[in-house]
């Protein structure tokens, strides 16, 4: 038994079952407050970690924006979840090809995290970051935010079809194991029983967040994770540790949690804020279309032949079919007036 989870148990006696989003919440808190989770001794990679590629495109989609919008200064590079600042680092780098742009960037980071924070703190060092645990905490001004596999990792609700109608799913206690049981009454779609449907109020709430900043101050948005562009129902709660699928219920606290994203959903609450919003593409398309291929061919034309194996075989993982490619999405959330972004035909 994990310490979370005799915290649970002794809660779940205590006040009763609880909804999967606040079994989410309280899991995720307790797993990164104390661990860098990524890389081959962690429990997952993210594409920043997998090649320099994807954050120097970021980076140059942030500059070609930039200077589409009037190249204003100073300015606020903004990260959700910034890993271990792998992203930021490559894309900071690609920036510096426009100095003017880089000059201008002042670099904000969300994060909660301690053991991240510190990692970002090293691979940043020359970029002196300022670190917020909310958005509203981000001093006000033009922005170009970027968010990748953020909003997977927000709780999620679940809700049930049973033969009396729709109910919440919660997590009880059989013995001392964690077990999913139904709760009170809720809304859903006509369904055959057992069909399982996830909403999101907090990641409904973040993007609001997001909309709502970039139509007062201006600026943009970029939301990468892996989900479908069309709202549909289905349990894709997910449980990953050390690299494999884990008991999602099993070990709290230490294992990562994530569910897929609602592509239409975010849209839909951004566009409510008063938000423009381009794509979802896949992530092959706007990698693609924003010369990934290129730049690999130019990496690697002047690379050593381990070093030219290890390019080609991140880019593949990026834009391949059978990896990243088609799962992970693309999109871009703008204010009223910003410039179409690239990578959205």
């Amino acid at each position: 038994m994990t310490p979370l989870l005799a915290r649970l148990a002794e809660r779940i006696r205590r006040d009763g079952p609880l909804g999967v989003d606040a079994y989410m919440a309280l899991a995720l808190d307790d797993y990164y407050a104390a661990r860098d989770p990524l890389g081959t001794d962690g429990d997952f990679t993210t594409a920043p970690e997998i090649s320099q590629l994807f954050g120097e495109m970021l980076g140059l989609w942030c500059a070609d924006l930039w200077q589409r919008a009037g190249r204003p200064a100073p300015w606020r590079l903004v990260e959700l979840g910034p890993g271990r600042g792998t992203l930021m680092a490559d894309a900071l780098r690609a920036l510096a090809t426009v100095p003017a742009c880089r000059d201008a960037a002042r670099v904000h980071l969300v994060e909660t995290s301690p053991a991240l924070q510190a990692r970002q703190a090293a691979a940043l060092a020359d970029a002196a970051p300022a670190w917020h645990v909310t958005l509203a905490d981000v001093p006000p001004g033009p922005t170009l935010l970027l968010a990748n596999e953020f909003f997977d990792a927000l709780p999620v609700q679940q809700r049930i079809a049973t033969a009396d109608g729709w109910r919440e799913r919660r997590i009880g206690l059989d013995g001392d194991r964690l077990v999913f049981v139904a709760g009170p009454p809720a809304d859903g779609p006509d369904a055959p029983p057992g069909t399982i449907m996830e909403v999101a109020p907090a990641r409904d709430d973040w993007m609001r967040a997001v909309a709502t900043r970039l139509t007062r101050h201006g600026g943009a948005a970029l939301v990468v994770d892996y989900g479908p562009a069309e709202s549909a129902v289905g349990e894709t709660l997910q449980a990953v540790r050390g690299h494999a699928y884990a008991d999602a219920l099993a070990t709290p606290g230490e294992a990562d949690l994530t569910a897929h994203v609602d592509f239409a959903a975010l849209a839909e609450t951004a566009r409510a804020a008063g938000a423009q919003v381009h794509g979802p593409a896949t992530q092959r398309d706007f990698l693609v279309a924003l010369g990934i291929l290129p730049r690999a061919e130019a990496l690697a034309g002047g690379a050593q032949p381990a070093a030219r194996r290890g390019l080609e075989t991140g880019l593949e993982r990026l834009i391949g079919q059978r990896h990243m490619g088609t799962l992970f999405k693309a999109m871009a959330v703008t204010g009223r007036n910003a410039p179409r972004p690239a990578g959205f035909a």
